[in-house]
């Protein structure tokens, strides 16, 4: 199995988190991994670490070699970068699509991410969304999910998928259709079967508080994601809602859902967040490959320090892996 690891910005804490976590993963089981990044930043930072990870040079034939690397970029990036460097924006966007490219021609068994900086990315010149919406592009889908889940200290989980991602608040009500509801109800069941889990159970939050009230807090409950509930439970989806969001969660949380479709960003990541912000994983539905991602940001006032916490990346990775073998 090889799983690839795109880089991230190198002047947040993505390598950082990454080569941690390799130092964790590669010991464990016959996988193999591939770092998309600059080499010079990736050996030396393995130094600074102490971490003394193998890592093989490009195209090496070492083939007991769980680690090796490669950088799709001509020249090496300057070694002292300020945050969010518009060369380090650049070189996070030619990682990310040199992984996403490997995927689809069926190089990697497995796409995990590390973090970029959107506002630094669009600062450098490129237009970007985020890189669920840069991955479903360069897939030719639209129809991708962002879904984000982990466990508490006691075991107890929430998996939270997206009807929209990255929207302004005062967008939501129009982006809020019901082909995207009925898309992330119906991605949200396939990711517990793919998860093994015993049953599909989804509810539906609603857009608005107390889900509408009945139509006096607004119709959208009503109009659109009612129906949008109705026409996958016809498909035989174990799925209800739209329920009040602040009571839904709950409800979640102690076990009663195995996953919740929210209707947008921090309506869902707020609770995931609570739950788990050091170990949650962020993956993309829905596309014609495997992506995973640890559910934090660049975190530009610890890079550099050595502090900063792998978990949530060990968590995307060993969920990539679950993913892609039970995939083979």
């Amino acid at each position: 199995m090889l799983i690839g690891i795109s880089l991230g910005d190198i002047t947040g804490i993505g390598p950082e988190v990454t080569l941690k976590a390799l130092a964790v993963e590669a010991q464990a089981g016959d996988t193999h991994y591939l770092v998309i990044g600059d080499e010079g930043h990736l050996r030396r930072l393995n130094q600074q670490l102490g971490l003394n990870l193998p890592l093989l040079n490009p195209g090496g034939s070492d083939r007991d070699g769980r680690i090796s690397f490669c950088d799709p970029l001509p020249e090496s990036l300057p070694p002292e970068l300020l945050e969010g460097s518009p060369a380090a924006a650049r070189a996070a966007v030619a990682w990310l699509k040199e992984g996403a490219e490997r995927c689809l021609r069926q190089e990697l068994d497995a796409l995990v991410t590390a973090p970029v900086s959107k506002q630094s990315i669009i600062q450098s010149g490129q237009p970007f969304i985020g890189q669920t919406e840069f991955l479903s592009q360069l897939a030719r889908t639209e129809r991708t999910t962002m879904m984000l889940l982990g466990q508490d200290d006691r075991g107890r989980w929430l998996r939270v998928a997206l009807a929209t991602t990255h929207v302004p608040i005062k967008q939501l009500a129009e982006q809020v259709t019901r082909a995207r509801v009925e898309t992330a109800i119906e991605q949200a069941a396939q990711a517990c079967r793919d998860l093994g889990l015993p049953r599909a159970r989804v509810a539906v939050c609603g857009l608005n508080p107390h889900a509408g009230e009945g139509g006096e807090l607004g119709d959208e409950e009503k109009l659109t994601i009612g129906p949008a509930v109705l026409a996958m439970q016809r498909q035989q989806l174990d799925v209800v809602g739209p329920m009040s969001a602040d009571t839904l969660f709950y409800l979640a949380y102690k076990g009663d859902f195995d996953a919740v479709v929210a209707m947008y960003h921090d309506q869902g990541l707020a609770p995931l967040k609570m739950v788990a912000f050091e170990s949650g994983v962020n993956w993309t539905l829905g596309l014609p490959f495997i992506r995973t991602s640890p559910d934090h940001g660049t975190a530009y006032d610890i890079a550099g320090r050595g502090v900063a916490d792998p978990s949530s990346m060990i968590a995307a990775i060993r969920l990539a892996k679950q993913l892609a073998a039970t995939r083979r």
